[in-house]
């Protein structure tokens, strides 16, 4: 798996206008309207413009506020914050490591036993991978965070009687 996670300008050429807006000028898409805030399939989140690993469906949950929302990042390395005061209250910015890429921001109000953080970000920021990809796009290291066909089988699978 490629672990270089830098923009470059072949990788910035390919993104539409909203992702470009969102991930360069950092911008925010519109709530409900946007391709995953409602995504509930198993998968891992990459930055759309290098393809680094951010956040995973199964730390994914409904914040009620239209945009994809998360506990935590799938690795810590993987996102930095910092303040951001372009609006009248101080938020904490969430941007990718490898890429700087806006993603969206950090708010202390998500599922108290998860931690308490909401990972409010923007779904032109991200790609989602379907588990049944990762090995594809290289990303089979996350595999295991996922149950696999494998554990479905009839004598690992719960008596339903």
């Amino acid at each position: 798996m490629n672990n270089d996670y830098r923009k470059t300008p072949e990788a910035l050429s390919r993104l539409t206008d909203a992702q470009y807006r969102v991930t360069q000028s950092d911008g925010t898409e519109p709530p409900f309207r946007n391709e995953y805030w409602n995504n509930h399939e198993a998968g891992i989140y990459v930055d759309v413009v290098s393809g680094q690993p951010l956040f995973s469906s199964t730390d994914k949950y409904d914040s009620g506020t239209g945009w994809p929302s998360f506990t935590r990042p799938i690795d810590p390395d993987a996102v930095t914050t910092k303040k951001d005061r372009s609006l009248f209250m101080p938020r904490t910015e969430v941007r990718s490591a490898g890429a700087d890429s806006h993603l969206g921001h950090v708010f202390p109000d998500g599922p108290r036993d998860a931690g308490g953080l909401r990972y409010c970000m923007n779904s032109a920021a991200l790609r989602f991978v379907p588990v049944s990809s990762l090995d594809d796009e290289g990303y089979g290291a996350y595999l295991d965070r996922f149950d696999t066909p494998s554990d479905q089988t009839p004598e690992n699978q719960e008596n339903p009687s």
